[in-house]
């Protein structure tokens, strides 16, 4: 297929970007997708096995499957606004008479491939920005949540300050406080539970980022924000409807996920980390060291720093050049000059060693 359509073979240590792919679709998925492809069911009994599924899996009151994380996240604050009447759906984004506004820490307002405050607007809501881009305290969340908030959403990404924001739990507190439900963006993190363990009212999180799964996404949560969540189907959420392709997906995905053998995984992960930290080794101009990743901890990245004076070339060169290779091999550029991020999570062992040997062979070219 790639040689049909033109296309060029991509390792991508970047992260499950969407502009890659993502991560690859596991064999359960796809075994999934094909058992009931060729079938009609009804949307409503499987709807109701994936809430199943997802409330299982997250120790939750129900969940529901959409089209992405920000679809996920635009459906979740209309839902919020009109709750399950049709009426309000169908007046949205016509907001007269409803609560619209959406408190959102600054540090918090990012583009991930597009701006944050665009799914939040596209419902005809408002955002209300708190805090400054690198300082917010609770006293700003506090004034903010008035009575025509409809909804506070928290987002955790590399793309948000990395200090100085309101922590989850005192975010969750401050909105219950205020009669206010808090929801939590959490489309790339290992592990969501935390944050319904916070007092998050809504987390949504991306299938095809940190399950293996199609296109898709999990809302997690309370049951009836949820079932609001999932009623904008037949208002502005129809465009990002999620299909029995992607919602058996889900359904495959996570009874994978809750069968795995995690401390296995995270045993290969180190290893495969290892493996490449040690092919790096002696390579003059670069070191390479195991990080934590700052938001959840629970895996590590390969930070390359490279020195421009010894390899030869600096690390925006060095990513360009692999880049341009075949396969294209895509590394995170870090906001630190001179560092790279390599994340193995989605990769073979074979694929760590082509990575390391294009690393070799584009500093020894200069």
């Amino acid at each position: 297929m790639f040689a049909e359509l033109g296309l060029n073979r991509v390792i991508n240590v970047s992260g499950a970007e969407t502009g890659y792919g993502a991560s690859p679709v596991c064999a359960e998925v796809l075994a999934a997708v094909t058992a009931l492809g060729p079938h009609w069911v009804d949307m409503r009994e499987l709807r109701r096995a994936a809430s199943a599924a997802i409330a299982s899996a997250f120790d939750c009151e129900a969940g529901a499957v959409t089209h992405c994380s920000a679809a996920g996240i635009a459906m979740a604050i209309a839902g919020c606004m009109t709750g399950e009447d049709p009426a309000l759906i169908h007046q949205l984004p016509d907001t007269t008479g409803l609560k619209h506004t959406v408190v959102l820490q600054r540090g918090h307002n990012v583009d991930y491939g597009a701006p944050i405050r665009q799914n939040i607007a596209m419902t005809g809501a408002r955002v209300v920005e708190i805090g400054t881009d690198t300082r917010c305290v609770p006293d700003d969340l506090i004034a903010a949540l008035t009575p025509q908030t409809a909804a506070a959403l928290f987002v955790v990404s590399h793309h948000t300050a990395p200090s100085g924001m309101i922590d989850v739990t005192t975010f969750c507190r401050l909105c219950h406080d205020a009669g206010v439900p808090a929801i939590v963006d959490a489309a790339a993190e290992p592990e969501i539970r935390p944050f319904l363990a916070a007092g998050a009212d809504l987390v949504i999180t991306s299938v095809h980022k940190r399950f293996a799964g199609l296109t898709s996404a999990i809302v997690a949560g309370k049951a009836a924000l949820v079932r609001a969540c999932l009623a904008q189907e037949s208002g502005l959420g129809r465009p990002m409807k999620a299909g029995k392709e992607a919602v058996i997906g889900v359904i495959a995905a996570l009874k994978r996920w809750r069968h795995a053998d995690h401390a296995a995984a995270r045993a290969a992960l180190a290893a495969r980390l290892e493996h490449g930290r040690a092919g790096l080794a002696n390579v003059p101009g670069l070191s390479a060291t195991l990080v934590p990743d700052a938001l959840s901890g629970v895996f590590s990245r390969l930070h390359v720093t490279v020195q421009p004076e010894v390899a030869g070339l600096t690390a925006a060169a060095l990513a360009a050049r692999l880049r341009a290779g075949s396969p294209a091999i895509i590394v995170r550029e870090a906001p630190t000059p001179e560092l790279l991020h390599l994340d193995f999570r989605h990769v073979s062992d074979e694929m760590v060693d082509t990575v390391v040997r294009a690393i070799v062979a584009a500093t020894r070219t200069g």
